[in-house]
């Protein structure tokens, strides 16, 4: 995500200073690099935090582990991260005016198109990855100094995008993956729709001390998904039916396989819970009548750029 934020801030003309790893993979923002400031560094070294902060007066925080190879990798990041992330602009209250926090839909619960998740809802995350980010929503509550505003999105795709893209890739080989008759009901967002969200609260003086699900009006079912994959890659396909039982021990192979190869991987346990859930359906109206913000792709424009975007850069 944080190389659709910056696409979206730089032409508005603000400075922009980046934290990256020295690790970090920067071909999406090379673009950019001549015509920003870049400090190496991470939300795990408090004194690379001070530096990136110095004088800055709003903070993206879009930094997170959405996998890991053990449960604590989870807290350790996206909890302990977000500690420091906290303390770092603390220090630097008298510059900082907004703080703007990338949690997720994970950190809620789980809730269908019948009932969606709402912001004042009492939060109840099935899986590690939600709690830790229920954690770090917590630290900045109890203890950020300066505004903030916490930003809640449901799975985001679009390009540049790799877990989605393994999905994109099922569907080329002519297989449609339909885990428990294809039934579970999602929210969704673009990319760019999100990194448009984020600048909107950034900027809104509504969105002060605010939580916000931000999310496409369109409500899908996985089965509408993966068949709109399909339609866009004009790929014929044969439905492949997994059913929930079959899937707990691919999640546990999965599982152990990260940690024999010591690469997080997108499948285990804790995404068994996630993906064996009701739904993932949220109501973003919150943030549409506080600040006027909609999330304009539809699943079907969204899917098609995703597509020629994987297709121009040899993903699939």
């Amino acid at each position: 995500m944080g190389s659709h934020i910056l696409d979206c801030l730089r032409p508005r003309g603000l400075a922009v200073r980046l934290l990256v790893r020295e690790t970090s993979d920067r071909r999406f923002i090379k673009p950019h690099l001549a015509h920003v400031e870049c400090h190496e560094g991470s939300i795990g070294d408090m004194e690379s935090l001070r530096a990136a902060l110095r004088g800055v007066t709003h903070v993206i925080h879009c930094a997170g582990a959405t996998s890991a190879r053990h449960n604590a990798d989870y807290y350790r990041v996206n909890r302990d991260g977000t500690h420091n992330v906290v303390a770092a602009v603390n220090e630097c209250q008298t510059d900082v005016q907004r703080l703007v926090h990338l949690s997720s839909l994970a950190a809620s619960h789980p809730a269908t198109a019948d009932a969606p998740a709402r912001e004042d809802d009492a939060p109840a995350p099935v899986s590690e990855y939600g709690k830790s980010k229920l954690a770090a929503e917590q630290e900045i509550r109890k203890h950020c100094k300066v505004p903030f505003t916490i930003l809640r999105p449901p799975s985001v795709y679009g390009p540049r995008d790799y877990a989605f893209r393994t999905l994109f890739k099922t569907v080329r080989r002519h297989i449609l993956p339909l885990l428990d008759g294809g039934r579970q009901t999602l929210s969704l967002i673009f990319a760019k729709d999100l990194a448009d969200a984020t600048i909107t609260c950034l900027m809104h003086p509504a969105t002060k001390g605010r939580t916000y699900f931000a999310a496409a009006p369109e409500v899908v079912t996985v089965r509408r998904l993966v068949q709109e994959i399909a339609r866009q890659m004009e790929v014929w396909t044969v439905p492949l039916w997994l059913p929930l039982p079959l899937l707990w021990p691919i999640c546990a192979v999965a599982e152990t396989a990260s940690k024999l190869t010591g690469k997080p991987g997108l499948l285990n346990r804790q995404k068994y819970v996630e993906l064996t859930a009701s739904g993932w359906v949220c109501d973003a109206a919150r943030l549409g009548n506080e600040t006027g913000f909609q999330a304009s792709t539809s699943l079907a424009d969204g899917i098609r750029q995703t597509v020629e975007w994987y297709r121009e850069n040899r993903w699939l």
